[in-house]
């Protein structure tokens, strides 16, 4: 399976210069089977890091532009009655796919958002009471602009929950930068780049993930950090109290991310140091404070990580 996934990673390369950290998360979460949500300012890469995933797996693929008068059924599909069959007929949505790409997510409306909640949670769709369920594997990779970028609209708690990650794409260096003119210069990259593997070398993926090793130690140690992300007060450091701690799905991500980093990393066991890599991009976004600023939830997991006291055994023994 770390094969499979070197392969996917090498293809992605073909396409993004630099963001090898980024990749690598992404990766992560695909394997744990988590959603992603790329956050930056526009024009750094977020699309083009997702649509080369997407081409780099031989998986059916849907775009969704987010939009301010998207609607709800534009997400999810509707029911229409179909005059030659008398009886009312369900239209499929684009989110009926395996790998959506929910562009700048944060320009629709709260109520638009909220259609993908069952989506990413649970699978499935409901729509006019029947429920229906997704092909596996459904992945979503969300991008989303910062909400102090004009016309867009902050992301519910709730939605921001069912994020495996948020990540930041970051700046390239100087580098990277002529790296980048010199290979899209005469080309575009993305049209060349097929398929890797297959959507069932995927599902075997997920399942894999679930049989890294994670010793009892380090099970102790992703409590001890959720558990710490629940002191409000004196324990923030500051005056800005964290109003609401990591829900307990925040501790299962963490536990994914942290079995799917390792599988990235070419091992079927855990260390300390792959929570510690996924813990800001798993546990910032779900913390609620009084300020919205992502830089200080990401400091206070920082400090948490400092403060909590590590574990040192054999990682590789059951």
């Amino acid at each position: 399976m770390s094969d499979l996934l070197l392969r996917i990673r090498e293809n992605v390369s073909r396409v993004i210069v630099g963001k090898e950290y980024v990749t690598e998360l992404l990766l992560a979460a695909l394997a744990a089977g988590g959603h992603v949500l790329l956050e930056d300012v526009p024009g750094t890469g977020k699309t083009a890091l997702a649509k080369s995933l997407a081409k780099s797996m031989d998986l059916a693929f849907g775009r969704i532009q987010f939009t301010p008068d998207l609607l709800p059924s534009d997400v999810t599909g509707l029911s229409y009655y179909n005059q030659e069959k008398g009886s009312f007929v369900f239209k499929e949505g684009p989110v009926f796919t395996n790998l959506l790409l929910a562009d700048e997510i944060n320009r629709a409306t709260p109520r638009t958002q909220s259609s993908l909640l069952e989506c990413m949670g649970e699978g499935q769709v409901t729509v006019d009471g029947v429920t229906r369920t997704l092909n596996a594997p459904f992945f979503v990779i969300a991008t989303q602009n910062p909400v102090e970028t004009l016309g867009c609209y902050p992301l519910p708690e709730a939605q921001m929950d069912r994020f495996l990650m948020r990540i930041s794409m970051g700046s390239l260096t100087k580098e990277e930068e002529r790296q980048m003119i010199d290979r899209y210069i005469s080309e575009q990259p993305l049209e060349k780049i097929t398929p890797v593997c297959t959507r069932e070398e995927i599902v075997s993926l997920r399942s894999a993930c679930k049989t890294i090793h994670v010793h009892e130690d380090l099970r102790d140690y992703i409590v001890s950090l959720v558990q710490g992300t629940r002191k409000y007060g004196a324990s923030a450091g500051e005056s800005r109290a964290i109003a609401e701690g990591v829900s307990p799905r925040g501790t299962l991500a963490l536990l994914r991310a942290s079995q799917g980093l390792a599988m990235v990393r070419e091992r079927d066991f855990v260390t300390p140091e792959d929570i510690k890599t996924v813990a800001v991009p798993v546990l910032a976004h779900r913390m609620i404070s009084e300020t919205s600023y992502t830089e200080e939830k990401e400091s206070f997991i920082t400090g948490l990580l400092n403060s909590t006291a590590l574990p040192t055994e054999d990682w590789t023994k059951p």
